[in-house]
């Protein structure tokens, strides 16, 4: 496992991203098989353990990932709070065609239809990526600002099974790919 402190990715003209949140010690292994298949992997936050982080293996072994409000060291494993300690509560990453701003988001509130408090937050962000409701969202309603939430890759309150979103970027280009999974 490679927690990424790498931040630039505009050398790159192409980048397939997958995207994940609240897994809360558990991951859905349809959404290992999708991450295998990306460049790089963004997790938002909840991730509980260190176990989730070592079956998250994107080709480039180029993780980011951002605590979440249950990433605290009295709620991991000892030997993994050095780890959950250096986790960002935040974090922008440069990308092809824009930036791309990612946290929680309980410091927000999420659940306004027009995700403001976050655009206020991230004002240079093309995207922002956010996690804590459970609840998979593309809110693309300002065009300039995209925010989405990838909904729970775990097995914790995933609203009707694991989720996750692929991000594909073309240059200037950016397609996103919404995956649901049954419950098993």
């Amino acid at each position: 496992m490679h927690l990424n402190q790498k931040t630039d990715f505009n050398e790159y003209s192409e980048l397939k991203v997958a995207i994940i949140s609240d897994t809360h010690e558990e991951l859905a292994p349809e959404i290992v098989g999708q991450i295998k298949e990306c460049d790089l992997a963004i997790h938002a936050g909840d991730i509980g353990n260190s176990d989730v982080l070592e079956m998250i293996q994107p080709k480039s072994g180029q993780i980011i990932a951002v605590a979440g409000n249950n990433d605290k060291p009295y709620l991991w494993e000892f030997k993994d709070w050095d780890l959950v300690k250096i986790l960002p509560q935040q974090i922008e990453l440069a990308m092809p065609g824009g930036r791309i701003a990612i946290e929680h988001g309980h410091r927000h509130d999420m659940y306004k239809p027009d995700h403001s408090d976050l655009r206020k937050a991230h004002p240079g962000a093309r995207l922002i990526i956010y996690g804590h409701t459970h609840i998979q969202v593309i809110d693309t309603d300002d065009e300039k600002h995209h925010v989405l939430n990838p909904g729970a890759a775990g097995f914790t309150r995933n609203k009707g099974g694991p989720s996750c979103i692929i991000l594909t970027i073309e240059n200037d280009h950016w397609d996103y790919l919404v995956l649901k999974f049954s419950e098993t």
